[in-house]
Order: structure tokens, then sequence, then C-alpha cells
């Protein structure tokens, strides 16, 4: 695991953003394709933005997943994940593939199938967040470290719930669903690189106990420190409280 601090949001994204390209590039050049999972929320704002205004990568051989969805939300909703990833995402790059998350149908019927996707396509570059309470995809405390199954149907914590209220995506906690469909550890942690943006004061705390504290289910993300090829990107406020990485 490396971790990079910036001093703002938006030099992080710049940064995320190109570093992303430069390793989808590489597997281009490699292999002739690339496999890619794409994250959600505030944090991806910038770095998506930046990805896309990016030259010299063929779309037309990148194949995308979808990291999470809610379960039971339309895709009508504004904070639903594909419907801001088909927004700020497909509608701007055409690629070969995109395989999207319907929570709105048979959650579990999903997990199994974009999950017997996913095991054909090696993942060469995935896109992840820290929530605050330490969440890794919607993989809320205590995370499932063990399970082998790509895709999992989990429960959300309040603060994760109230997480997502804070950012604007809903109008009240009981809007916010209580399940998603959440890519697992063990598939995330199957990439070949992974680029985790997390700005903002309001994740200090866990970025704290993700990184500088033991790699624990209880602060899922930490398990990132045993990633060769995890990337970290902080703002100066959501590595405020960091001693290690000053």
């Amino acid at each position: 695991m490396e971790v990079r601090i910036f001093e703002t949001k938006q030099e992080l994204g710049l940064s995320a953003g190109k570093d992303a390209a430069n390793f989808i590039r590489e597997a281009l050049e490699k292999k002739g394709s690339a496999n890619i999972i794409l994250a959600t929320g505030v944090s991806q704002f910038e770095m998506l933005a930046t990805l896309i205004k990016e030259p010299g990568i063929d779309w037309s051989k990148v194949v995308c997943f979808h990291l999470d969805e809610y379960v039971g939300l339309p895709e009508s909703h504004p904070a639903s994940f594909r419907r801001y990833l088909k927004e700020r995402f497909a509608s701007k790059v055409k690629v070969k593939e995109f395989y999207f998350l319907n929570g709105d149908i048979d959650p579990q019927g999903e997990c199994k199938r974009v999950g017997e996707i996913i095991k054909k396509h090696p993942i060469d570059v995935a896109f992840v967040g820290i929530g605050e309470n330490g969440h890794l995809a919607f993989n809320d405390p205590p995370a499932d470290f063990d399970t082998e199954e790509p895709y999992i149907i989990v429960n959300l914590d309040e603060t994760c719930r109230r997480q997502q209220l804070g950012e604007g995506w809903f109008k009240a906690l009981d809007e916010v669903p209580k399940q998603a469909i959440s890519m697992s550890i063990k598939q995330v942690m199957r990439s070949n690189k992974i680029i985790c943006a997390c700005p903002e004061l309001r994740k200090a705390k866990a970025v704290k106990a993700c990184l500088e504290g033991p790699v624990s289910n209880m602060a899922p993300a930490s398990i990132l420190q045993t990633h060769p090829g995890a990337i970290i990107y902080l703002d100066k406020e959501s590595a405020s409280l960091l001693s290690k990485y000053k």
C-alpha cells in the first residue's frame, strides 16, 4: 500500500484520474484489453471527470464492473449508483461492456449473474473509497473477509446510511435503503491495482483507523494495507489525523 497526500481534493482527483488512465493504458498495451471496477459517491467526482478526458485510451476495449448498488432503489432515484455511473461515465465514453448492478430486481440473482461474469474478467484497476465507518465498497463493519463470492447482499449500518444522507443523496434517513449489493472484500482485493480516493475532513477518523490501525473487519478498508498495488489518495483534511504518513 502506498499513501499520497494532496493539498486539495481537486489535486487529489486530478492525480488519481491520471494515474488510473496510465494503469488502463498499460493493461491495454500489455494484453489488448482492460477490466476495471468503478465506484460512486462524492469522493469520485474529480477522479472520474479527469479520467474521461484522458487521451490515448481505447475505451472500446475496456470492460467495466459496478462496485455496489442499493437494494430496491429504482434507477430514476437521484441516489441510484447505476444512474450516477451512466451520467458521469458511461454516457461520456463508449466502453466495450458495462456490467451494471440492478438492485431493483432479484438481488440474489444479480449477485450470481454479475459474479459469474467477473470471474472471467481479471480486474486490472479498481476504484474505491473509504466510508465514514471505514467501509470498503458497502462492506460495513464487521465486514466479511472470508467469502469467496464476488458479490454479496449486505446490511447497511446507521453510520453508513447517515453518510449517504449527509452527502445529499436522500432527504431523510428513513429513505436510505437498509440493504445493498456489494462487491466482496476478497473480490476487491483480487484487483491488480486499487485506486482509493478519500478526501474531506469527515473521513479523517476512518482514514486513521484504516491506515494506521490493525487490519480488522471492524475497519474494513484496513485490508488495503496488505495489497501491494493499492494507492490511497488523501487531501490534507482526510489525512489530518495521521501520524505515520506526515
